[in-house]
């Protein structure tokens, strides 16, 4: 197949493009290489893929749609999976206005490069954010989820709806993938095991919401990039059981469907902590806070509809997740 890719140079979007590559599809990668976090990092990712002759590499800004309907009218994708957005819970207090900008005009641009160049499936990243304060476990996508509490949530929650609209209006196939704190090598140094593990080398203390009571499913990069390529190939399809009367959120009579992707095991954070500080070797010095504004104190996935459907559920450890990503880090950064 021919697949776009959004955030090509991203956490995600960079092991997904070796895997798509590795089994010899074409990629056309798009990623404005903002410099919300270290932008060598991003750089490092894309060359391991990017003198393929199979990948085609694009540095925009997904709110710029000339340039996004160009890219479209040029390749003409079978596919295209969206893992573009402005990351970050805590960001979205401070710089709301980029969230708009990236997460939602720069998804309407993508949605309508989608339809004016017939394409055959949009993979699009939600977040398990989306979830805000329900409060029911595990998460389930037959739930309902309309009380975010962060603008990062909101934004995911309107894509979802978004997307749905055009599954409606232009029978565009459509699959949400609700993500789980993912995590491993070649990770997002904004995210929380990042700097920890960062912190603890330089002998710097690390924070500690919730006063280490928060729980996470934390899942390992392999297993999202797994779970993406499989729902990839299985379309969207309109639900002909689905009613108005009693309707399930995760499904329509449109070609939409949402899946949850998490390890379906939440991990105590400060059981993380210590096996960083295990395959550290050093022990860290710890300042406990109270919850964040825009945080939750628990996620927790029910990945029902994954299993049901592509027969996948993420199997790896946090342990040897945990193990992986520190070798990483270790021989990275020397």
């Amino acid at each position: 197949m021919k697949i776009l890719i959004t955030g090509a140079a991203g956490f995600i979007g960079s092991e997904l493009a070796i895997k798509l590559l590795n089994r010899n599809d074409e990629v056309i990668g798009i990623d404005n290489h903002n410099d919300y976090y270290d932008p060598q990092l991003k750089e490092s990712r894309l060359q391991r893929h990017q003198d393929n002759a199979n990948y085609h590499h694009y540095r925009i800004d997904l709110h710029n749609d000339k340039q996004v309907f160009d890219v479209f009218e040029k390749h003409q994708p079978d596919a295209v999976i969206n893992l573009a957005a402005q990351a970050g819970v805590r960001y979205s207090l401070i710089n709301p206005k980029s969230y708009i900008e990236s997460n939602l005009m720069g998804f309407a641009n993508i949605l309508e490069g989608c339809r004016h160049n017939k394409v055959k499936h949009l993979v699009f990243a939600s977040s398990s954010s989306v979830y805000g304060a329900n409060t029911k476990m595990p998460f389930a996508t037959h739930h309902n989820v309309d009380h975010p509490v962060s603008l990062y949530a909101a934004t995911k929650k309107s894509n979802e709806l978004m997307a749905h609209s055009y599954a409606h209006l232009y029978d565009l196939p459509v699959t949400g993938l609700r993500f789980f704190t993912v995590y491993g090598p070649w990770g997002r140094p904004d995210m929380a095991y990042f700097s920890f593990t960062q912190k603890i080398l330089a002998g710097e203390s690390i924070e500690i919401f919730n006063h280490g009571k928060c729980l996470r499913d934390f899942t390992y990069i392999d297993d999202i990039v797994e779970g993406v390529i499989r729902v990839l190939d299985r379309k969207a399809q309109a639900d002909p059981s689905w009613s108005g009367d009693s309707p399930n959120p995760s499904s329509s009579y449109a070609p939409y469907k949402i899946y949850n992707i998490g390890n379906n095991e939440p991990i105590e954070l400060m059981y993380f902590v210590e096996l960083i500080e295990k395959y550290l070797g050093q022990e860290a010095k710890k300042i406990f806070l109270p919850m964040q504004p825009g945080d939750v104190p628990a996620t927790y996935a029910n990945v029902d509809g994954l299993i049901e459907d592509v027969d996948f559920k993420p199997q790896t450890t946090i342990e040897a997740g945990l193990k992986n990503f520190v070798d990483w880090y270790l021989n990275y950064y020397k």
